[in-house]
């Protein structure tokens, strides 16, 4: 089992790992594969994008992904996605890539971190294990066009 840098050459294992984690609980989103590709060879070719893969039995088993952003307090980084494959979900590979990424972020001289996640469950939970808090400054908003 290793943690290793993102690799642009595996935007399809991403993207099915994608579809698989975020198709079960707790989003049952309806991610079509192709569509989950198409998002994450989006932010891959990101020009900031930072991400880890985790490799487990010799695959890939997961990943994290985002990107950073300069602010007038400094760069900020966004998480955009931390997915782990069905298989290997509850056995600390989500935790063991956000603790990676969040201390490599460090390193980097990254200001701070944001990510969006359900308002409610067990994710806001997990997160603020890390010391992420609930934004009372800003708000998420939004504007359908269906």
């Amino acid at each position: 089992m290793a943690i290793q840098p993102l690799n642009k050459a595996h935007s399809t294992l991403y993207g099915q790992i994608y579809a698989d984690a975020f198709n079960g609980s707790p989003w049952y989103d309806h991610w079509q594969v192709a569509d989950a590709i198409i998002h994450v060879e989006e932010l891959i070719h990101t020009p900031t994008v930072y991400g880890l893969e985790y490799v487990a039995n010799g695959e890939v088993a997961g990943f994290i992904l985002g990107s950073s952003m300069l602010f007038s307090y400094g760069r900020f980084f966004e998480i955009n996605d931390l997915a782990v494959a069905p298989a290997y979900q509850h056995q600390g590979i989500g935790r063991a890539l956000l603790e990676q990424c969040l201390a490599d972020l460090k390193k980097q001289g990254i200001v701070g971190v944001h990510l969006i996640t359900q308002s409610e469950g067990a994710l806001p939970a997990f997160y603020s294990k890390y010391g992420f808090t609930k934004e009372n400054v800003v708000m998420l908003m939004g504007k359908s066009f269906k």
